[in-house]
């Protein structure tokens, strides 16, 4: 069977590092968003965020040595990076959003429609 256009060939070699660093970006990505939610809920203490931080860099990472062996190429993996960024801020979005949607049904606002 041939190769599909443009996708790089792996090395069968390569399987199980490939394997094993997608299985860590999954990980970690679960550890980040696991620990900053903990901590925004107040579940943690405050001094557990650089931790949760240090996970999101082995994230970061994981992922860039994940896209290095799958042979990405360089707007990919550029693409990746700025994901990655972008998920450094989802639990912040996610607790900020759900507080707000909290503070905006409380009993007695007046935007309530079941009053």
């Amino acid at each position: 069977m041939g190769d599909v256009v443009g996708w790089p060939t792996i090395a069968p070699d390569e399987f199980l590092p490939i394997f094993v660093v997608a299985t860590l970006v999954l990980i970690f990505g679960v550890g980040y968003a696991a620990i900053i939610t903990l901590v925004k809920m107040g579940y943690l203490s405050r001094k557990w965020t650089p931790f949760g931080y240090l996970i999101w860099g082995l994230q970061t990472w994981s992922l860039y040595e994940l896209a290095i062996l799958i042979h990405s190429n360089h707007f990919t993996t550029k693409v990746l990076i700025v994901t990655m960024v972008a998920y450094l801020f989802v639990p912040h979005l996610y607790y900020f959003l759900i507080t707000e949607s909290e503070k905006r049904y409380e009993k007695g606002d007046s935007r309530d429609p079941n009053q």
